[in-house]
C-alpha cells in the first residue's frame, strides 16, 4: 500500500470508540415511543412492555451500527426548524403561483436553464436541506451537490436569479447557529 492509500484508510477506519451521546439518545428514545404509541395506541400494559422492549432494541442496534449522532437526530434544528417551514410553505406558494403563470403563458416565457450556485452551509445536513428546499420549489430542481455547489435546473433565468440572491440560502444558513 502507498502511503495516501494508508491515510485514507485510518480516515475512513477510525481507532476511536464512539462516544454516546445521551440527548440523541434520549431524543430518538422519546420520538421512537410516541411514534410507537401514535400508531398502536395501545394501553395495554403487555403491548406497552412489548413495545418498551422492540424500542430498546432499536436503540441497541442503533448504537452498535454507530449511526445515533447529530445528523441523524438533528435535535439542534428543532428550534428553527418551525420558523424555516413557514417561511418554505409560503416560498413553495409564490413558486406554484409563477409556475402556473408559466404554463399560461405558452412556450415563449420558458427558459429552462441549468446553473450551479455555492451553497455557504458548513454541515452536510444543511446543505442537503438546501438542496432539497430548491427542489421543493416549484420550477427548480438540484440536480446535484457537489462540495460547496449545487447544480440546479430551473424554467427560467428569473428563478436562478433569485436563488443567486441568497434568501434561501441565508434562511438555512441560519438553522445551523
Amino acid at each position: 500500500m502507498s502511503i495516501n492509500e494508508d491515510k485514507i484508510l485510518e480516515k475512513l477506519t477510525p481507532n476511536k470508540k464512539p462516544k454516546l451521546l445521551p440527548s440523541h439518545t434520549l431524543g430518538l428514545c422519546l420520538t421512537l415511543s410516541l411514534f410507537w404509541w401514535i400508531n398502536s395506541n395501545y394501553s395495554n400494559p403487555l403491548l406497552l412492555s412489548l413495545g418498551g422492549g422492540s424500542i430498546l432494541l432499536v436503540l441497541y442496534i442503533a448504537h452498535r451500527m454507530d449511526v445515533v449522532d447529530h445528523e441523524s437526530l438533528p435535535i439542534h434544528l428543532s428550534a428553527k426548524m418551525p420558523g424555516y417551514m413557514l417561511w418554505l410553505a409560503k416560498e413553495i406558494v409564490i413558486a406554484n403561483i409563477s409556475v402556473v403563470k408559466q404554463v399560461w403563458l405558452g412556450n415563449s416565457s420558458i427558459s429552462p436553464t441549468l446553473a450551479t450556485i455555492d451553497a455557504t452551509q458548513s454541515t452536510d445536513l444543511t446543505k442537503v436541506i438546501y438542496a432539497n428546499s430548491i427542489t421543493l420549489t416549484p420550477g427548480t430542481v438540484a440536480v446535484g451537490l457537489v462540495d460547496d455547489q449545487v447544480i440546479i435546473h430551473a424554467l427560467s433565468k428569473e428563478n436562478i436569479d433569485t436563488l443567486k440572491a441568497g434568501k434561501m440560502d441565508r434562511r438555512v444558513t441560519e438553522l445551523e447557529k
